[in-house]
């Protein structure tokens, strides 16, 4: 067999795996959180180290904390935890934020401006959380050089979306 095919099975095949332990993460995850009945639910990010999906970012670009740090402005707070690693011209995220209102479109149509085509794209949801793992061609024209360029790109399209569900909800 051809051995480009065989490595792009391989590669799939891997892709299907950590979905799957995605998934099985997000549905263990509620059983070990449930407490009594006086418990409340929050909707605040945990702390990166604590969240469902903590495993699946070593090495993130920015990191999105339970309790916003008093030196740091709410502006440049963290809206996800997001991981970029770059290989040539094939980059793999992990982003992991809250859900928000078409923010799914939002972000697929963000990658098309900046010029990178979506080769893959799982997304798992542990209410209020999505992790979405993308694996995106970087195309001709596209400004972002690196890893970093990258993951602030996808930060900003989060922070407008933010933003926007903000000013949809104060105006509600």
């Amino acid at each position: 067999g051809d051995q480009a095919s065989i490595v792009g099975g391989a590669i799939e095949f891997v892709k299907e795996l950590e979905h799957l332990l995605q998934s099985l993460e997000a549905q263990k995850s509620p059983t070990l959180q449930q407490g009594g009945p006086n418990d409340t639910i929050t909707t605040s990010f945990l702390p990166s180290t604590t969240t469902p999906f903590a495993q699946f970012f070593a090495y993130p670009q920015y990191t999105c904390p339970e309790i916003p740090n008093k030196y740091i402005s709410k502006s440049n707070a963290a809206v996800a935890d997001i991981e970029v690693t770059l290989i040539e011209t094939h980059a793999n995220l992990r982003i992991l934020t809250r859900r928000r209102l078409r923010q799914l479109s939002k972000l697929v149509a963000g990658f098309q401006a900046l010029f990178l085509t979506i080769l893959h794209f799982n997304i798992t949801t542990l209410d209020p959380l999505v992790l979405y793992s993308i694996s995106a061609k970087v195309e001709e024209g596209c400004q972002l050089n690196s890893a970093d360029d990258i993951a602030g790109a996808v930060h900003h399209m989060l922070r407008i979306i933010e933003e926007e569900v903000t000013l949809y909800v104060d105006q509600a």
